[in-house]
């Protein structure tokens, strides 16, 4: 099952300062989302407010109010949502079994299905660790198997926050294999990064946050180097204005 988030008045702020404020917003299903900004602007922040890992100044989410109370206490609302950060966090088990938690916890009826959680590792080349403790990988291996674990987790919607950033060409490759393999299954993703690459290429929409707003060029992908900058401007709108 694919869901939608929608956000209404949403906002972060520290004492006076105002990262964004962002009227409203829609992911899903099957959208394919460039996130930009320069650093700092709270890109990675938004994606955590969207996973339910952080609390919004104001703001509600499908609809619900979230306060720190509701993200802890009402999870099913972000049960179908995946964040993947750019340092993943690994189980201290083997690679397998660091699939195999991400299959149970999923709650999917093949949960602890081997042969599934092999192909996973197969598809981002660490199947011939299968049953090697996750502390031998290096951190681009260790984001390949973060990306496999998320993958059979089924998500409906999966945040990569500079999912790229200590990848080779090949790696990127295989993260791309199984983001396309979510989109065809009907899933939305969102990717931060800082360079353009083949999961940027995915998308066909792009969020730009600035001057503490969210604005939106629709149709990346037909936007060329030579003319990025005549198309962008014609269609860059600002979210909620």
């Amino acid at each position: 099952m694919t869901i939608q988030l929608r956000a209404q008045d949403l906002s972060k702020r520290y004492d006076k300062r105002v990262l964004f404020y962002i009227p409203h917003l829609q992911i899903g299903p099957s959208d394919a989302i460039y996130l930009k900004g320069q650093n700092g602007v709270g890109k990675t922040t938004l994606l955590k407010i969207l996973a339910g890992l952080t609390t919004p100044s104001s703001g509600m989410i499908n609809d619900t109010e979230i306060s720190t109370f509701q993200r802890l206490f009402k999870r099913k609302l972000f049960r179908d949502v995946v964040y993947l950060h750019q340092s993943p966090y690994t189980f201290d088990a083997t690679l397998i079994d660091n699939i195999r938690y991400a299959q149970s916890a999923s709650g999917k009826q093949r949960a602890h299905n081997r042969s599934q959680a092999i192909n996973a590792l197969r598809l981002v080349g660490l199947e011939s660790l299968a049953d090697e403790h996750c502390s031998v990988l290096s951190g681009g291996e260790k984001q390949r198997l973060a990306m496999a674990r998320a993958w059979v987790a089924n998500p409906s919607i999966l945040l990569l926050d500079e999912p790229s950033a200590s990848l080779d060409t090949e790696s990127i490759q295989c993260i791309v294999t199984l983001a396309k393999d979510l989109l065809e299954r009907g899933a939305s993703i969102v990717i931060t990064s800082h360079q353009q690459n083949g999961l940027t290429e995915l998308c066909d929409t792009q969020w730009t946050i600035e001057n503490q707003g969210l604005y939106v060029t629709p149709h990346l992908r037909v936007i060329d180097e030579a003319s990025n900058h005549s198309k962008s401007t014609h269609s860059h709108n600002k979210l909620g204005s």
